[in-house]
Parts: structure tokens; C-alpha cells; sequence
């Protein structure tokens, strides 16, 4: 048995300039960057959401600019094997997450538990 539920919208921007970036979402979207977030360094920034709604976190990247999903889990392996189950495939493996790819071509990412209140809000998976 497993948990987990819709994470985060990860905006990628190929860009030079990460806060420019997420300058503009952050107006579009109505949340504010907080760059007191763990979340917001380097490459990454993350808006104030509510804890209750996805996260959103815009990031700098070299590959062309989309938006995907991050699935949060409490269990990586088993949320992995139950998504291939479904008809996903193993893109990569990263050290921390294993990004994915739906059987339409979309890709996104199943990653560790991100947010309070996690079991309060997850899928239980048997």
C-alpha cells in the first residue's frame, strides 16, 4: 500500500533570466514568487500557493519550454510500477525522482512526499 496525489505544475523555461520568468507567471497566475522557499534557488523558483493547491514552480532549463506534472509519493518504486501498470514508461531515473512518460507522449515526474499535509489529501494505493 501507497499514497500520492497531484504535486506540483512545473512551468519549464528556456531562458536566461529564471526571475524574469517567474516575474511573468507569477502576474499571470496571481501568486506571488516566494523566494524564501526552499524551492527557489538556483534554477528554480517557487510561487506562494495555497497548501491545498498544486505547487508551481518555474524552472530554467535547456530542453524547449512546456509545463508538466509532478506526482508525489510516499513510496517512488510502487507509484512507478502502478503508473507502468496504466500504460507509462520509464524515461529516466534520476537520483531523487523518475521522470515519466504517458502513453499520449506527455512527460512528468513522480517525486518524494513535497508538501504538509500529504496524507491528508493522497490516493491510497493498495
Amino acid at each position: 500500500m501507497h499514497h500520492s496525489r497531484l504535486c506540483s505544475i512545473q512551468i519549464d523555461c528556456r531562458t536566461s533570466d529564471v526571475d524574469e520568468a517567474a516575474t511573468f507567471w507569477a502576474g499571470a497566475l496571481g501568486f506571488p514568487v516566494d523566494l524564501d522557499h526552499a524551492g527557489s534557488r538556483g534554477n528554480y523558483r517557487q510561487l506562494a500557493t495555497p497548501a491545498a493547491e498544486p505547487m508551481v514552480q518555474i524552472q530554467r532549463v535547456d530542453h524547449d519550454s512546456r509545463a508538466h506534472l509532478d506526482i508525489e509519493t510516499d513510496d517512488i518504486a510502487a507509484e512507478v510500477a502502478r503508473l507502468e501498470k496504466l500504460g507509462a514508461t520509464v524515461y529516466k531515473r534520476l537520483e531523487r525522482w523518475t521522470v515519466m512518460q504517458a502513453p499520449t507522449g506527455q512527460r512528468f515526474c513522480v517525486v518524494r512526499v513535497q508538501r504538509p499535509f500529504f496524507s491528508q489529501h493522497a490516493n491510497r494505493w493498495d
